[in-house]
């Protein structure tokens, strides 16, 4: 197990890598510079002379040659310093402390939701195939896959504002220092992302239990006069995990992608709505640690997956 682990941040390393290497060249060739930004007003004059203008791109480090930055910013993120915003001048590093615990607060609340209800409507869709729950089931399963996250907060955003009075934050809450109003900042972000999760995994549950069902050995299960329950439970379900864990991972990602459009829609001070944030500045700095950042949780998240395989399935061994 844990020369499997080794070799899995091994191959994480040249990942990561690529990853900054893709991110770090994307921000200078895209259409848009910073410091144009910087130097210009809404109406395109210049508000800096030329000489300004070259002084504010020598204080960034952006007159330097383009592999000299990004060796520079490599230096920085392998010693823990994830440099400035352009725009704030404010630490990154501050920025993801603060922030981090928001959205990790999210991730988790959504991944809960998800599951809470993904599998036993899976669960139940299967058991009882082609019945009007099932219909019922696969129906609001399509209707959630298609709904974009950033119209489902809006949605929820109007539900928990009429209904119980929810108002944006206005300050970072973190959930050691007061968890009821942390949860209650989270849970309208966490259940629009949570509800398309779900209808994924309801949806994997759905088949893969179909699937397991039409086992031998289940067959044999029953034969011996076991109840559908206990079928279920002890022989279908766990075996039917598998691919519902696989699709929880890479869903992962979606989850990421999501709490950008949630986080901006509901005003919600998290590592999603600063990426969000840094896009509409053209801040390179803030963009490039974000994605570097949302990669290594991506990695993590994975292998955690792939650990819990063996959990799950003793068969499953990593030697």
């Amino acid at each position: 197990m844990n020369k499997y682990i080794f070799r899995r941040i091994l191959i994480a390393i040249p990942t990561l890598i690529g990853v900054s290497i893709l991110i770090f060249f994307i921000m200078r060739i895209l259409p848009g510079d910073v410091i144009d930004a910087m130097v210009t007003d809404e109406t395109g004059s210049l508000v800096f002379t030329e000489q300004e203008r070259e002084s504010i791109m020598e204080s960034l480090g952006l007159n330097r040659p383009v592999h000299i930055q990004y060796l520079s910013w490599m230096r920085d993120v392998f010693t823990g310093d994830l440099g400035f915003s352009f725009w704030t001048k404010i630490s990154i590093g501050e920025h993801v402390r603060r922030r981090a615990p928001m959205t990790i607060e999210i991730t988790v609340l959504s991944l809960l939701i998800s599951w809470v209800i993904g599998l036993p409507v899976g669960i139940l869709a299967a058991v009882y195939r082609n019945s009007i729950g099932d219909y019922i089931a696969r129906g609001t399963v399509i209707l959630f896959l298609a709904i974009p996250s950033f119209y489902a907060a809006l949605g929820f955003l109007i539900f928990f504002v009429l209904v119980f009075t929810w108002r944006p934050p206005v300050e970072v809450i973190f959930f050691w220092q007061q968890p009821i109003k942390s949860l209650y900042v989270a849970l309208p972000a966490a259940v629009a992302i949570g509800t398309g999760m779900a209808a994924v995994i309801a949806r994997m549950a759905r088949s893969s239990i179909l699937e397991i069902i039409r086992e031998d050995y289940v067959r044999t299960a029953r034969s011996k006069g076991l109840s559908n329950r206990v079928v279920i439970n002890r022989h279908v379900l766990k075996n039917a995990l598998i691919p519902v864990i696989t699709i929880s991972g890479l869903q992962f990602g979606n989850l990421l992608a999501g709490s950008i459009a949630v986080e901006t829609a509901l005003n919600i001070p998290g590592l999603g709505s600063l990426l969000a944030q840094g896009l509409a500045d053209r801040d390179w700095m803030i963009i490039q640690n974000m994605v570097l950042i949302f990669a290594f949780s991506f990695i993590i998240i994975n292998l955690i997956v792939d650990l819990i395989y063996s959990w799950v399935d003793p068969r499953i061994r990593y030697d």
